[in-house]
């Protein structure tokens, strides 16, 4: 299992720390969180935070975009050269050609799901993707109660990619922990983002290694 901390539950008075802290303690991904205030009701942070973020960081930048205008926000963030940039479904008319955008400027893309978005959305697209992100809590928000439903989803998800595109990544984020991240990994989840659960702890690579089976 892949780990990618979500710095929206760093210390953002000691980002630089807490970013490099994560790295050195083994992490694979440093998941960003990108809201604007319209597609959820929170607003985060812009590429001038991001940037330092990636100057602190030694692992690729997982960027999660939460906004309308997909592809403004895109030419935004692709100049940090991230790993990943996912983007929502429910928000992009054009998903295809967005994908296809990402991939040009040398980044990976990929598609988030909201917990009530069917895995079966995706299926037309998994062949030009490099990771599925499925929410398992209503995005906005960190430190969210995990949706138990999301499983079933994540179990047809993982039929669909194992049929249509093996090397597509399935990740999760929302209230994943130790106690159910050996239930996440049996469904077929090869990437977990954790917030709240690894911040929030003093040992940051005793909570790293927890999720890591």
């Amino acid at each position: 299992m892949l780990v990618a901390p979500s710095v929206l539950s760093a210390d953002f008075g000691n980002l630089a720390r807490d970013v490099r802290a994560i790295c050195d303690a083994g992490c694979d991904l440093v998941h960003v969180d990108v809201m604007d205030g319209h597609f959820v009701p929170n607003l985060t942070i812009g590429p001038v935070v991001v940037n330092s973020i990636a100057a602190a960081a030694t692992k690729p930048l997982d960027i999660h975009l939460m906004v309308q205008n997909n592809t403004f926000f895109v030419d935004l963030f692709a100049p940090l050269k991230p790993g990943y940039i996912t983007f929502h479904i429910e928000e992009e008319k054009h998903p295809h050609r967005l994908i296809q955008y990402i991939r040009s400027l040398g980044i990976k893309p990929g598609i988030v799901l909201n917990p009530h978005t069917p895995a079966e959305s995706v299926e037309y697209l998994l062949g030009d993707i490099d990771m599925v992100l499925v929410m398992s809590v209503n995005p906005g928000f960190g430190g969210q109660k995990f949706i138990p439903t999301v499983v079933e989803k994540i179990h047809r998800l993982k039929a669909l990619r194992d049929r249509i595109n093996p090397n597509c990544l399935i990740e999760i984020d929302g209230g994943v922990g130790s106690s159910n991240i050996g239930m996440l990994k049996e469904a077929g989840v090869d990437v977990c983002v954790a917030g709240s659960y690894v911040f929030g702890q003093e040992d940051y690579k005793k909570a790293i290694d927890s999720l890591k089976i």
